[in-house]
């Protein structure tokens, strides 16, 4: 039997500190357009990997600022078989991971809030040891604008990723994710709202000088369901908010990444996205359309 699973239910909706009416989520989201993309296993493959030229071939054509998407649009499920089985730049394989995973994404705005949604089929369990047993699942998505952060316009969120941030090999484990030269009075960081299933929760925070998981004033709620095999999270935030939060305009794009930490996985061992654009009334690889 079939059986619907509400989790990470903040609410639908509810109300700023300011008053402002519900947010309300567009009442049809199958007519909103979805664009699937492929979140494949990273392995070990921080931002110091992905631009040294001795180990990464594509690091030329970072530099001539060809992006991550350009080379691997066409094999991205590939990588993820290949670093997940071990074979490559990966010292720690997690026997029956599933390799990649395939998430459609919608966008909406209605001029004050931007919808976004989520949905994807659960893989097969790999078995191992929960590594975050409070949290089956958990769904971040960043945002950059300006592409101040080192890398964000050519392969999303690895200028977040590097290699001595906790669960790399040999690292600290209380490093955090970070960005080089971190400023938010100068714009130089990712804005960043993550949903977690066990915790009934969303998240509004940045990464800088460190990965800070609250503070933001631009998430109003996160919410997740699992139907069968099915999952669909929704979130809902402000065009703008306050420090942290990116403020998002209409006829312009942003830089946006996808994290999907699936099988109670924490740290690195999660399924990531290369870099695709976020346009609000902008034509972009994903484009919030006013509904």
């Amino acid at each position: 039997m079939k059986k619907t699973v509400l989790l990470g239910t903040l609410a639908a909706a509810f109300s700023l500190s300011t008053g402002a009416a519900l947010a309300a989520a567009p009442s049809d989201w199958n007519a909103v357009k979805a664009t699937e993309i492929t979140l494949f296993y990273p392995g070990v493959s921080p931002v110091e990997w992905i631009t040294k030229g001795t180990e990464h071939g594509g690091a030329r054509a970072l530099k001539k600022g060809e992006t991550c998407l350009d080379c691997h649009s066409e094999e991205v499920a590939k990588m993820g078989q290949l670093l997940v089985s071990g074979e490559k730049i990966e010292p720690a394989p997690i026997p029956g991971k599933a390799p990649y995973i395939n998430v459609k994404v919608q966008a909406a705005h209605d001029g004050e809030h931007l919808y976004l949604r989520f949905s994807w089929t659960q893989p097969k369990s790999s078995g191992a040891p929960a590594m975050d047993a409070d949290n089956p699942v958990k769904l971040t998505y960043l945002l950059e604008a300006g592409s101040k952060v080192e890398l964000a316009e050519l392969g999303g969120c690895w200028g977040a990723c590097h290699g001595d941030a906790r669960t790399m090999p040999g690292a600290s484990d209380g490093r955090t994710k970070y960005v080089k030269g971190a400023s938010l009075a100068d714009g130089v960081y990712y804005d960043l709202n993550q949903w977690r299933s066990g915790e009934n929760k969303g998240y509004d925070g940045h990464i800088a000088g460190e990965r800070v998981m609250e503070g933001g004033q631009a998430l109003v709620s996160a919410a997740g369901t699992r139907d069968g095999d099915t999952w669909t999270v929704q979130f809902v935030r402000k065009l703008t908010g306050g420090e942290g939060d990116v403020a998002l305009e209409t006829g312009k794009t942003y830089n946006f990444g996808v994290a999907l930490h699936d099988d109670s996985s924490i740290g690195r061992f999660h399924h990531v996205s290369l870099g695709y654009h976020l346009g609000i009334d902008a034509a972009a690889d994903i484009t919030a359309a006013r509904q």
